[in-house]
């Protein structure tokens, strides 16, 4: 696993005329790493300081600003969300998915994290020379059929190749658009305290799935990736009424990376317990043969809703079965997430400094 010297400050002095000013900054070690690494796509700290030291600043805007799954915006009199992601998975194929599947219901799902009904996609294929033109049919087909349960349509796209050996098969890209039909302000910046925490089902599948199939790694039942679309439980929650405050799916960097992008984006301390989060047997029982954090691990299925406390049983009736109540958000602006564990002991919750996970989305 990669790791990254968090002690590592950088001291620069600023020389006024009269007197010196000492600024301590922790700025993307760059001299560290004067390379991208796998672990600056991992959603894990590598990757957030790429984002917060190169790309925020420079294209800095107010709808970027939001750092949430997508961008909200007015066209006329039309609220609209749009969003975009890029998916490397390897293996194409896995126990539940495909890289096409999860084209698809990734970017539905970022624009259903911002409230929105998704309606169109884009795709965009980078496609290795020596691909199979099978593996080609199986992907779009692939994509066709999620595409028609997430009710999008996939209306625009390019395709490009690239020398044998440069591209890993196929790469996609796809773009969303989608409009939302209520008032709401859906993201960290409307959290509150006393919000409760609202998990949509078990975690960790997706990763295990992937890595399962990798490791060629065998259990009693096999696993299976929760890659699934997940507007349609958001928009029966807007027409139940449930005053959402926030949204987040747990893609990159699981649900732990997931809750602290919004604690220190809504700048408030969320408190989580260990026995109310969902975990299967076998995807408990591979992480621990893999060394690995289920807390961690992707999935493509899965949300947090960050709801009013009174609001939190009937909403939890709406996500389904499998939800959980797992926290709440604390009356403090400690901007961490922490976490009760099974024996009553407290602890800090993290975003991981490298890559526990390649490849997986």
């Amino acid at each position: 696993m990669s790791s990254m010297n968090g002690s590592n400050i950088s001291l620069s002095t600023q020389q006024s005329t009269s007197d010196t000013d000492f600024t301590l900054a922790c700025p993307i070690p760059i001299s560290d790493y004067p390379i991208v690494l796998m672990a600056h796509g991992s959603g894990g700290k590598l990757m957030h300081g790429l984002l917060e030291k190169l790309v925020l600043p420079t294209f800095s805007n107010p709808l970027l600003e939001t750092r949430h799954d997508g961008a909200v915006f007015s066209a006329g009199n039309a609220k609209l969300a749009f969003s975009t992601d890029s998916y490397v998975v390897h293996p194409l194929f896995f126990p539940g998915g495909d890289i096409g599947t999860l084209a698809v219901n990734g970017t539905v799902n970022d624009l259903a994290m911002c409230g929105a009904k998704p309606l169109y996609l884009s795709a965009g294929f980078i496609l290795e020379e020596g691909l199979p033109m099978d593996t080609l049919w199986r992907v779009i087909q692939s994509m066709q059929r999620a595409a028609e349960a997430a009710g999008v349509q996939i209306v625009t796209g390019d395709t490009k190749v690239v020398d044998r050996g440069k591209g890993d098969g196929i790469f996609i890209n796809t773009a969303g658009v989608g409009v939302i039909e209520h008032n709401l302000t859906i993201a960290p910046s409307s959290v509150r305290p006393g919000d409760a925490v609202l998990l949509n089902g078990d975690i960790g599948r997706h990763g295990m799935a992937i890595m399962a199939v990798r490791e060629g790694l065998a259990f009693e039942s096999e696993i299976e990736s929760d890659c699934a679309p997940l507007a349609s439980s958001v928009l029966r929650l807007l027409d139940a009424g449930i005053e959402i405050h926030c949204l987040r799916d747990l893609t990159r960097g699981g649900l732990a990376s997931g809750l602290v992008e919004i604690a220190e984006s809504a700048g408030l301390h969320i408190q989580i317990d260990e026995t109310a989060i969902p975990i299967i047997e076998d995807v408990r029982g591979a992480c621990e043969i893999l060394g690995l954090d289920p807390l961690y691990v992707a999935n493509e299925g899965r949300f947090v809703a960050f709801v009013p406390a009174d609001q939190a049983d009937h909403a939890r009736v709406i996500m389904g079965d499998d939800a959980r109540l797992i926290g709440t958000v604390q009356d403090n602006s400690s901007n961490l997430v922490t976490m009760r564990s099974a024996i009553g002991a407290n602890r800090i919750v993290d975003m991981l400094s490298g890559d526990q996970l390649p490849r997986i989305c």
